[in-house]
């Protein structure tokens, strides 16, 4: 037996190991939806009510309506463009200015703390006004339309970005500032190489927040008059029909992309924090 033998039998074998474990975690998962949908259906089916349909009747109302297009446009159908796709953009765009404005704003009042002691009550009262309640205020200041619904789902997303950008960039070591300038680093390195890194364990954990809050206020904005598309639109266009397999479609589709989202982004953060529990576990 040759030394290229040897080792190529553990080398299988970790990597055997490796995929039996991806597939225990993917059947983890999988098991209690399945018996979720499973008892689901069966619940629906024995009690026959209108207002609660089956999934498999949910799941046929979804793909003739998103699903049923041609394979050249990945089986989305027109509706899913008129549906989908403007909801979507509006809140990409909201959360992306909710993240810039945040983080700007959180690491610039976290290294003044004596204007983050003035600024802290203020901001807490925003933090817990109801954006319903800013209706009003809004369609006079931006009318109806995409504009007015960008600017509710910012109102909201944007505080838990912009606070734990704040308390990220408040905590860094003091060690390290004093390394950079140590270095002689200018302002913008000191916050691309030192307050920055150390700062992203709180933006994410303030991203994986205003990413929720941005889906629910999406939704929110296209239920107000003047929305004429967007899956707010869906809903209440569904309502007044009394279409209750179509009201479940896309309540069904609101939770799938929520977990779509929430997978990407956790993923995209183990992925950017891995040099973070590389350190903590060379300290420790």
């Amino acid at each position: 037996m040759t030394a290229a033998t040897l080792t190529a039998g553990p080398a299988r074998g970790a990597r055997g190991g490796a995929a039996a474990r991806v597939v225990r975690g993917v059947l983890h998962r999988l098991l209690p939806l399945v018996v979720l949908v499973a008892c689901w259906e069966g619940a629906t089916r024995a009690s026959g009510s209108v207002f609660f349909p089956p999934p498999s009747k949910i799941v046929k109302r979804m793909r003739e309506m998103w699903l049923s297009g041609p394979p050249s446009h990945l089986y989305f159908s027109a509706e899913a463009g008129d549906s989908i796709a403007p909801s979507l953009g509006r809140m990409a765009l909201a959360l992306v200015l909710s993240v810039i404005a945040g983080v700007v704003l959180g690491i610039a009042l976290g290294r003044s703390e004596r204007v983050l002691a003035y600024l802290q009550p203020l901001m807490q009262f925003a933090r817990v006004i109801p954006p319903p309640t800013l209706v009003p205020v809004f369609i006079v200041l931006f009318k109806l339309g995409t504009e007015m619904q960008v600017a509710s789902i910012v109102f909201s997303a944007i505080w838990p970005v912009l606070l734990n950008t704040a308390d990220g960039a408040r905590s860094v070591d003091p060690m390290q500032m004093a390394t950079a300038e140590a270095f002689r680093f200018s302002a913008a390195d000191r916050i691309r190489y030192v307050i920055i890194p150390a700062s992203l364990p709180k933006i994410f954990a303030g991203l994986r927040l205003a990413l929720s809050l941005s889906l629910i206020l999406m939704v929110f904005s296209e239920l107000l008059p003047g929305t004429s598309d967007g899956l707010g639109f869906e809903l209440t266009n569904a309502q007044s029909q009394s279409d209750l397999p179509t009201i479940w479609s896309v309540i069904v589709l609101l939770g799938v992309l929520g977990y779509l989202f929430n997978t990407i982004l956790l993923a995209v953060e183990r992925r950017v924090l891995s040099w973070h529990r590389g350190a903590r576990k060379a300290d420790s």
